[in-house]
């Protein structure tokens, strides 16, 4: 009978507190809808605002990031210790890659890098010290047979990449026998004894085949690989079993030669500036 009476009781108190129960209930139900009623209508009228809000979170992220890379980027090249002062002072821009049809000679960068690499390739060659940027203005004559090609201008930069990766190369050789890698034109700061026996400087161009498969052909004469070779006006050269003949020459080469003069002085002091 206790039992009884006590169920009774629950009873009775869940009876008198159901009705107050079930209205909180269907008003949390009631505003839930509402909530529910009023997003549904506000993306039917605004579809594109979520995506919008995704995407400009995500730009914001890589805005960040990119940031962060280039400031430690800046403190990576800032620590360098042992940066020689030709490559920070001589360091020409960046510029696009050359295009396949019209080939672009353009200072690319390629060969001063600092962490000697170049569009995520590892550049196989490293200037010297003694590289400068030459007065004289030296150009390349490349003929196909007997086909005259567009002339290259190549005095614009101390040091200019031949190969077959056109990513990386200054001077595109397209030839498959070529490597993608497979010389460099290196101006060089070098001494010379002149006629009343007393030493000067002056720049002076070289050719340095990178150990290609089918080697570089310097006046039909095959050069050996990681060795500088000075070139001389009328100079002519041959890579792989490519058919075209590049010959070397300068804006003074149909003149008299009187109009080549060293440029000696100014480059001694260009060194003690240096130093």
């Amino acid at each position: 009978q206790e039992r009884e009476d006590h169920c009774g009781r629950v009873k009775e108190e869940r009876k008198q507190r159901h009705p107050a129960e079930q209205e909180q209930r269907r008003e949390r139900d009631r505003s839930g809808d509402r909530d529910r009623h009023k997003e549904h209508t506000d993306r039917r009228k605004n579809p594109g605002a979520r995506s919008h809000e995704r995407d400009a979170q995500n730009l914001r992220e890589q805005q960040a990031e990119r940031e962060l890379h280039n400031e430690r980027r800046r403190e990576h090249r800032q620590g360098e210790p042992n940066a020689e002062p030709w490559q920070s002072e001589s360091k020409p821009k960046e510029k696009p890659a050359a295009n396949k049809e019209k080939p672009s000679f353009e200072l690319s960068g390629a060969l001063l890098e600092d962490s000697n690499t170049f569009r995520g390739v590892v550049i196989k060659y490293s200037e010297p010290p003694e590289a400068r940027i030459p007065k004289t203005r030296w150009r390349l004559y490349p003929f196909k047979n007997d086909e005259f090609l567009p002339v290259m201008y190549i005095h614009r930069q101390s040091a200019y990449l031949l190969g077959r990766h056109r990513r990386i190369a200054d001077i595109p050789i397209d030839h498959p026998s070529c490597s993608k890698q497979h010389a460099v034109f290196q101006y060089r700061l070098v001494e010379y004894t002149r006629a009343d026996g007393t030493v000067g400087r002056r720049v002076r161009p070289y050719i340095i085949d990178l150990g290609s498969g089918n080697g570089t052909f310097l006046n039909n004469q095959r050069i050996e690989p990681q060795r500088y070779y000075e070139l001389k006006e009328k100079d002519v050269l041959k890579f792989g079993f490519s058919s075209r003949e590049y010959v070397l020459l300068h804006e003074s080469s149909d003149k008299s030669e009187a109009n080549t003069k060293d440029d000696d002085e100014d480059e001694e002091k260009e060194e003690e500036s240096d130093s």
